[in-house]
């Protein structure tokens, strides 16, 4: 008699074996992969950044952004606090000199005005006033100074006879009336004298009390025309013939604005310079008449280094850079530029581009490809002077090699890593 036998534990045994053996190859690939330092990543290569060692002429050059900015401009400022009543010309209007371009107005600059010339008017019949009543004084003294003189002469002559009588018989006058008529005629001759002196004194401070008057009447008559001069300012004028240029906040009418606010500027036609910023770490090697190219993003035009600015500021140094006058069409004030200027040539050496943290006359790992470009191998160089976008190779690599400047710190800690397409 067959005895039917059940083969499906067996059958589920061995997929259980299989199972358990392909988990355990599996984690023991990734174990493996993760210990053995022989291990190679791979990297993208379209992704990496590469450049061919070269042999020959490296242009130094050192690039900072800049702004194109005429070499003639004048700002219009507010001279007094006031309201935008009317802006007649806009930006990009061409502008004759004494051009009007806006109406202001300010109630407290009339006011000023208005009382400043009430107080010119007051000084002014002041000054009639005090020149009537000096005149009139003077006219007063004299007529005294007349009268004591008068006096004087009648008690002299009376003084006179007494005497003469009283030499020739003193019976004739008492003794008492020559002595009194000689005391009255004494006291007329100082009455005399004083009236005479103040006179004097009216006729030297006469002059001196009307200048005084002049003198207020001369700054009051400044100070009417300073409120006037300011009170013509609230219609402001172009100073010189040019271009209105745009504000980094227009104005609008209504707007009240401060005293020394800026209204417009004109920019006088004529030729443009360009105004680079350098790192500071860089601009040591600029000097005054070096080449400078000033890319427009449009056309590149090519000038001339004609001041550096002592000072850093923000960590930069602001350098000029004069232009010629047959400009290209892209060129307008206020543009946004980038300058290179050209420091010197370096000839027969080798160079390649600027790895990413490739720092002059440093020694730094970079990969360079293998013949087959399949993998990259990590090689240490020293690098010399840099560029823009060249940097000098003194060691470490030669002519033709191939190398990856993108940043491969991820890779720190493996020497060769495999070019993947």
């Amino acid at each position: 008699m067959d005895i039917i036998r059940d083969t499906k534990p067996q059958k589920k045994r061995k997929k259980v074996v299989w199972s358990l053996g392909a988990i355990g190859l599996l984690g023991l690939t990734i174990f493996a992969q993760r210990l053995l330092p022989t291990a190679v990543p791979s990297v993208d290569g379209a992704v990496v950044w590469r450049d061919t060692v070269e042999f020959g002429t490296m242009v130094r050059q050192v690039r900072g952004p800049g702004t194109l900015v005429p070499e003639q401009m004048r700002w219009i400022t507010a001279v007094t606090a006031g309201r935008i009543e009317q802006i007649l010309s806009l930006p990009g209007t061409e502008v004759d000199e004494g051009a009007m371009i806006m109406r202001m107005s300010n109630p407290d600059v009339d006011m000023q005005l208005l009382t400043a010339r009430q107080q010119l008017s007051q000084a002014e019949a002041a000054l009639a006033q005090l020149r009537t009543t000096l005149q009139t004084q003077e006219l007063t003294q004299r007529g005294t100074v007349a009268t004591v003189r008068s006096q004087y002469l009648d008690a002299q002559r009376v003084y006179e006879t007494n005497q003469r009588l009283f030499d020739e018989n003193p019976d004739l006058v008492a003794r008492a009336d020559l002595d009194r008529s000689r005391e009255s005629m004494q006291a007329l001759e100082l009455q005399l004298q004083v009236e005479e002196d103040r006179l004097s004194v009216m006729e030297e401070t006469q002059q001196d009390q009307l200048d005084a008057q002049r003198e207020q009447i001369s700054r009051l008559g400044e100070l009417v025309q300073f409120n006037q001069d300011r009170l013509s300012s609230m219609n402001v004028r172009v100073p010189v013939a040019g271009v209105l240029a745009p504000l980094e906040i227009p104005l609008q009418e209504g707007q009240w604005v401060q005293s020394g606010q800026q209204l417009s500027r004109v920019v006088v036609p004529g030729r443009l310079k360009a105004e680079i910023r350098i790192t500071q770490t860089q601009a040591q090697d600029i000097v005054i008449g070096q080449t400078a190219l000033i890319d427009t993003r449009t056309d590149t035009i090519m000038g001339q280094v004609t001041r550096i600015d002592p000072a850093v500021r923000n960590g930069t140094v602001t350098i000029d850079v004069a232009l010629p006058n047959d400009l290209p069409p892209s060129a307008r004030p206020d543009l946004s530029v980038d300058g290179n200027v050209v420091i010197d040539r370096l000839d027969e050496i080798m160079y390649v581009g600027r790895p990413t943290f490739g720092q002059p006359n440093q020694r730094v790992s970079i990969f360079k490809l293998t013949e087959d470009q399949q993998f990259a191998d990590r090689v240490t160089i020293q690098l010399g002077a840099s560029s823009v976008n060249d940097i000098q190779v003194l060691d470490g690599l030669a002519e033709g090699d191939i190398v990856i400047l993108s940043d491969m710190s991820r890779w720190d800690g493996f020497d060769r890593v495999k070019i993947k397409d």
